[in-house]
């Protein structure tokens, strides 16, 4: 029987006693989760320090600098650095103006034989040019480097109806072009804000000149990833090839359930649903049709202005001069509506699109979470299974030896009584007595008169012994099987096997703390970011819809001085006669029929 392992005093790393709080095993040195504060829904649950993430935190998998020290979780990279690896790094920990832009988007043939678009990258006074494959490229680098980081989202390709519609000229869509810069823009800005990304010399070489790309694509740290994230640590999955124990764990699937959740989980994951319900659904749904509406407002305020300005040249005087007017005024809010929408494009419709990219991101990272814990589970049932195992070879090893010291015991007594009874024959035969030799015809004739009960079993159960025996030499000389052998070589082969889960053990439930720990602490990260910029959207809506009232307020105020120098209605009553009326009286003048009529088929006030 083996000494129980001390892995099986942590049934489940998440069974707290206080919210938030794990208490410490004297048998797996794991990682702390912290102190935190009850949880509310959704992504704000203090559940993990930040100082406790940044401790954590390994170093950079280019191994190219040591880790950074840092005291909390900024919503911009960290400016008290000393120390750099390069020039890109130096630019964007030099203080909260650093920012990086995208300047220009050009069509090129550099490195390629068809023609693709090109975006110009300045960062500071360096200019580097990627195509948008490129970026992609960073950021499937940088999730497989970092799996339990939020990494933020790039716009999205071209759907197949735009290709459809658009054909060859989709790529070149000047719409698109657009978008894609201001996109990839937010994107690399949001890399160069976050406390641990900003550090990644993939990232800052992404930024450089003359860096080709392909070559960082097929250089460590990107070349060593794995092909399997899970069978790799969370903290710096390019160990993976010099941790033999990751071998042994398996790849459970995102469906498999847990035998026993983490709640701080299921809430995040029943949030990240809401959340991504809510802004893929009603939310873009609403936006669209708002955009749709603003734009055929707009689309009809240009034709209503273009006949209004040809309705004008018809006419004379006065009514000419409020008729242009007229039309400019509503030419004037077309072009308004216009900027408005370009601007809500940007101030909301984008960044909308954008969080529910991340909804989906956070989904697929609680996922990788969810099978690191499923992993735990599993290796922890293998390795209880192959104990069993181990228990029942170890029976079985011990009833063998028990017979076999049983057999050994019989195989001694055997040939002792043979050996004395040969001795007693050989004494006669070579006449020790006489009275020995005259007895043994009466002994033998008593023997075939009445044979003896002891000789004829004891040859039945030699011969018979000796030919089992060789009947069982010659079946294993030919099969080459050793039971004992086999069972040696089993209870050998189980006990190693029941090492190396140990290690995978150990290396997941370290996985699984520091995974829930890093995840935890960057969804709080990105609730506050959440939060901060929701509010810069809805205060950017409010600020456009003020702006374009008030354009619109100002053309039309002018549009009013040229009406009002139109001559009043003959059949309506003089202006002294309505400014004549005292305030607040309801009281008005009686019109007669035919004033009244006139009034209501042919007058207007302003």
């Amino acid at each position: 029987m083996s000494n129980p392992s001390p892995f099986e005093e942590v049934a489940n790393p998440f069974q707290t006693d206080d919210i938030g709080h794990t208490p410490s095993t004297d048998s797996i040195d794991l990682p702390s989760d912290g102190d935190s504060a009850p949880q509310n829904n959704g992504f704000e649950q203090e559940a993990t320090s930040v100082a406790t993430l940044q401790q954590s935190q390994p170093p950079s998998p280019t191994q190219s600098r040591p880790p950074p020290i840092r005291t909390s979780f900024p919503n911009h990279a960290q400016t008290n650095k000393v120390e750099f690896c390069c020039g890109r790094d130096q630019y964007l920990h030099s203080g909260d103006d650093a920012e990086i832009l995208i300047v220009d988007a050009v069509k090129t043939t550099d490195g390629g034989a068809s023609p693709y678009i090109a975006y110009v990258i300045r960062t500071g006074n360096a200019e580097a040019r990627r195509r948008y494959s490129e970026f992609e490229s960073l950021r499937n680098g940088l999730a497989k480097l970092y799996p339990t980081l939020i990494i933020p989202p790039i716009p999205s390709k071209q759907s197949l109806s735009d290709y459809a519609v658009k054909q060859t000229k989709a790529k070149e869509d000047a719409t698109m072009i657009s978008r894609r810069k201001r996109m990839l823009q937010v994107f690399l800005n949001r890399i160069a804000r976050h406390p641990i990304l900003s550090n990644e010399h993939v990232f800052h070489r992404f930024l450089e000149r003359d860096v080709s790309w392909s070559e960082v694509l097929n250089s460590p740290p990107l070349s060593q990833l794995p092909k399997n994230i899970l069978k790799a640590p969370s903290h710096n999955p390019v160990e993976a090839a010099s941790s033999p124990a990751y071998e042994a764990l398996p790849s459970p699937s995102a469906s498999q359930p847990l035998r026993n959740p983490d709640q701080r989980f299921l809430d995040s994951e029943a949030f990240t649903s809401k959340f991504a319900t809510h802004l893929n659904g009603s939310m873009e749904k609403v936006t669209r049709r708002t955009m749709k509406r603003w734009s055929e407002y707009a689309h009809e305020h240009a034709e209503l202005g273009a006949v209004l300005n040809a309705f004008s040249l018809s006419e004379t005087g006065s009514l000419q001069a409020a008729l242009e007017k007229t039309g400019q005024a509503v030419d004037a809010s077309y072009m308004a509506t216009t900027a408005l929408l370009q601007e809500l494009e940007q101030a909301w419709t984008e960044p909308l699109h954008e969080y529910s990219q991340f909804a989906v991101i956070i989904k697929k990272l609680l996922a990788y979470r969810h099978q690191k814990h499923v992993q735990y589970e599993m290796t922890q049932d293998s390795l209880e299974a192959k104990r069993s195992v181990l228990d029942e070879y170890e029976k079985n090893e011990a009833e063998a030896r028990r017979l076999e010291q049983a057999l050994n015991r019989g195989r001694s007594a055997v040939p002792e009584t043979t050996v004395e009874e040969g001795e007693n024959e050989g004494q006669g035969e070579d006449g020790l007595g006489t009275s020995s030799f005259a007895s043994r015809p009466s002994t033998m004739s008593r023997s075939r008169s009445l044979p003896s009960s002891s000789d004829p079993p004891r040859s039945r159960k030699t011969s018979g012994y000796g030919f089992l025996s060789a009947l069982s030499y010659s079946l294993h000389g030919i099969m080459d099987v050793d039971p004992e052998a086999a069972r040696r070589s089993n209870i050998s082969k189980t006990r190693d096997t029941i090492g190396q889960l140990e290690d995978a053990l150990h290396a997941s439930a370290q996985d699984l703390k520091y995974a829930s720990s890093t995840i935890q602490a960057d969804l709080d990260r990105f609730q506050r970011m959440k939060v901060a910029d929701l509010r810069d959207m809805t205060i950017a809506v409010a600020k456009l819809h003020r702006e374009w009232c008030q354009k619109n307020l100002e053309v039309w105020l002018e549009a009013k001085k040229e009406i009002d120098k139109i001559e009043p209605h003959p059949n309506q009553p003089p202006p002294e006669l309505v400014n004549a009326k005292e305030p607040g009286s309801d009281e008005s003048p009686n019109p007669g029929p035919s004033q009244t009529n006139n009034h209501l088929e042919g007058g207007y006030d302003i």
